[in-house]
């Protein structure tokens, strides 16, 4: 019976090794990123495309979080915004929070100039046309020191299930 159970503890032990990259988590460690204080960019949340982190910086992934956006698109941490502009024919906007912490959301529309300070919550934008997401949905990215890291480790994680009453 032992061995089956240390078998089985390696096993875990393997996969959870494994799997933390594609969390977008280092293996093994543990940071304050989910502690900043950081809200959703979108009123209802309802992630419609996952973080997958790539296995190394030039492999496909995809880096950020695809979220469907009725309505408007908010900053999820006080920022400066850093681009509001076209990129290849896609309406984007970048906000840097500082601490080596930039987001990037598109396709978004905005009146935003580059150096204006925004607050938590604060409008950045709407939803726009084009991008890889569907309509009504945007991109959210962030970076730390520049590496793409997976948002929901600022946001504490994925949002509380809401049951609703059946039949």
């Amino acid at each position: 019976m032992r061995p089956r159970r240390s078998i089985l503890l390696a096993l875990v032990v393997l996969l959870s090794v494994a799997l933390a990259p594609l969390a977008g988590l280092p293996a093994w460690t543990s940071d304050d990123l989910g502690s900043r204080g950081w809200v959703w960019p979108v009123d209802r949340v309802r992630i419609t495309r996952p973080f997958i982190a790539p296995p190394h910086p030039y492999a496909p992934g995809h880096r950020g979080i695809d979220l469907e956006a009725s309505g408007v698109v908010r900053a999820p941490a006080d920022g400066t915004v850093a681009f509001a502009g076209e990129v290849a024919g896609r309406p984007i906007v970048t906000v840097d929070h500082g601490d080596g912490l930039v987001t990037t959301f598109e396709p978004v529309s905005s009146d935003l100039a580059p150096g204006t300070r925004i607050a938590r919550g604060q409008p950045v934008g709407a939803p726009a046309p084009g991008g890889h997401t569907a309509a009504s949905e945007v991109h959210f990215g962030v970076r730390l020191d520049g590496e793409y890291i997976n948002p929901l480790r600022l946001l504490g994680g994925v949002p509380r299930a809401v049951l609703l009453p059946c039949c």
